[in-house]
């Protein structure tokens, strides 16, 4: 790899675009059967509502439990192979949904094909995202991570915001056909786009045990984890919660989210590298607490619309901000393995929000997922004032 010192932050940017574009392709994969494949199982197969959410939940534990294997595989293969081989699962994604829409008169086996298809969408996500990041890091440098990570959680949400309308237009205009016949196509191109790009060289040199891995990043993603729990409940809620208060805009309130998330992570995420990563995660989660704080108590919709978009402000330097300490933990030849370990807390707390506040709001209503949300939140916070007090360890 040639030296980057030299380079300036355009020349940067444009090295690490080029790699995570592919994170782009996996996520507009992830974002365009989201709204469109419940109402393909529940109205065109038949099945229960429950059975049209578990479909699209099977993706997020084939995410997680695929995680921690991703950054093993990138650390022993190279990212550039992890890639080629997650695009490779994201269009047979695109594949199995075609076969399926052909199978729906027999509706057992379309089901069948469906959840498989998300299998493969899921591990397609965890190894083209945890490989891209990775790639990245090695393409400009270890200390440009903040800039990588920052950059490919730019790529995710944009994907996924875009995602979403998309497929549901595809799927208008030539049924489930339309978006999976662009999941196939991106999953091809980005093949042979990655295929066409050098391949990092791998660092020979023996890998830390996972168990050691695991026991410096823990902390880590489980601050990472409680975090994620106010993004999940917006995502989830917010069009209930608008709903139950008969307001109107929620969708509004979706856009402020992401706009807080983009805006900050493009213009604040220098600050990961001068101030460090905790003390930027503690200012973070002080202000998405904050926001999850005026939801629960907003009387009118645009005391709803500031605190979605303080949330999603306050979250969106998290994630690049302890991945930056959590890698730091072990040895370049482990970053990957740490980098995939980490992730996984974040899909673990997108996994069990939805549940757990939807037991909640048949307890307490929904008013108490915000309060709740916030308290978890303040626990991330509790955990990295912690941290700022635990001696620095040499990485293993």
């Amino acid at each position: 790899m040639s030296s980057t010192a030299a380079l300036s932050n355009t020349q940067l940017n444009q090295r690490i675009i080029s790699v995570i574009v592919f994170t782009f392709f996996c996520y507009l994969s992830v974002g365009l059967p989201l709204a469109v494949l419940p109402g393909f199982v529940h109205n065109q197969l038949g099945y229960s509502s429950f059975i049209s959410g578990l479909i699209i939940s099977i993706q997020y534990f084939a995410t997680l439990i695929s995680r921690p294997q991703s950054g093993r595989l990138a650390d022993m293969l190279g990212p550039k192979r992890v890639v080629m081989l997650g695009l490779v699962c994201c269009g047979m994604s695109g594949v199995l949904t075609i076969v399926a829409m052909l199978t729906q008169g027999q509706p057992w086996l379309s089901l069948l094909l469906l959840a498989v298809g998300r299998v493969f969408l899921g591990v397609g996500e965890s190894f083209t995202s945890t490989g891209s990041t990775l790639w990245g890091i090695n393409v400009v440098g270890s200390l440009q991570t903040a800039r990588v990570i920052s950059w490919n959680g730019v790529a995710t949400y944009l994907a996924m915001a875009i995602g979403a309308p998309l497929g549901v237009m595809l799927n208008q205009l030539f049924g489930l056909a339309g978006f999976a016949t662009l999941i196939v196509l991106m999953g091809v191109a980005g093949f042979w786009m990655a295929g066409k790009k050098p391949a990092i060289r791998v660092t020979v040199a023996s890998r830390t045990p996972f168990h050691q891995v695991f026991s410096r990043v823990w902390l880590y993603g489980l601050a990472l984890g409680l975090g994620t729990i106010g993004f999940g409940v917006i995502a989830t809620f917010i069009t209930l919660y608008y709903a139950s208060n008969d307001w109107s805009g929620a969708a509004f309130a979706l856009t402020l989210f992401s706009l807080g998330f983009i805006t900050i992570r493009l213009a604040f995420s220098s600050y990961i590298t001068r101030f460090g990563g905790l003390k930027v995660s503690l200012v973070s989660f002080l202000i998405e607490g904050m926001g999850l704080l005026i939801i629960w108590q907003a009387s009118s919709p645009w005391l709803v619309d500031l605190g979605a978009f303080m949330t999603g402000g306050g979250f969106s330097l998290v994630f690049p901000a302890l991945g930056v300490e959590a890698v730091k933990q072990v040895l370049p030849q482990s970053q990957g393995s740490a980098l995939g370990t980490y992730s996984a807390f974040l899909d673990l707390g997108l996994g069990l929000t939805g549940p757990v506040a939807g037991i909640l709001i048949g307890y307490q209503g929904m008013q108490s997922i915000w309060l709740a949300a916030a308290l978890v939140v303040l626990l991330a916070l509790l955990i990295i004032l912690r941290m700022l007090n635990l001696p620095q360890k040499a990485p293993v």
